[in-house]
């Protein structure tokens, strides 16, 4: 399984920078992600995906320790659609 810190180790030796700089790229790219989400904007990156917000309708759920039913609110949750490129690559 790869990591955040095996994406700072991969951008640090790819070009060659300090592991300094490599991690405040990904901390970067992440933190840029995360931001438009919030604001309710799609990231579209070539060859890796879409990210993007969307909104989950409220529904009814079950309390799994009491078995009490419980409603569950209507919230945003982020979701990915991987590119073709990457679907390919993954086969």
């Amino acid at each position: 399984m790869a990591n955040k810190t095996d994406l700072i180790d991969r951008v640090h030796n790819t070009i060659g920078c300090t592991k300094a700089d490599a991690e405040r790229a990904v901390e970067s790219i992440i933190s840029g992600i995360t931001e438009h989400l919030k604001k309710g904007d799609e990231v579209s990156i070539a060859g890796l995906g879409i990210f993007e917000a969307k909104m989950r309708a409220g529904r009814t759920g079950r309390n799994p320790r009491t078995g009490q039913t419980i409603q569950i609110k209507a919230m945003r949750v982020p979701k990915f659609r991987a590119s073709k490129t990457l679907k390919d690559a993954v086969k």
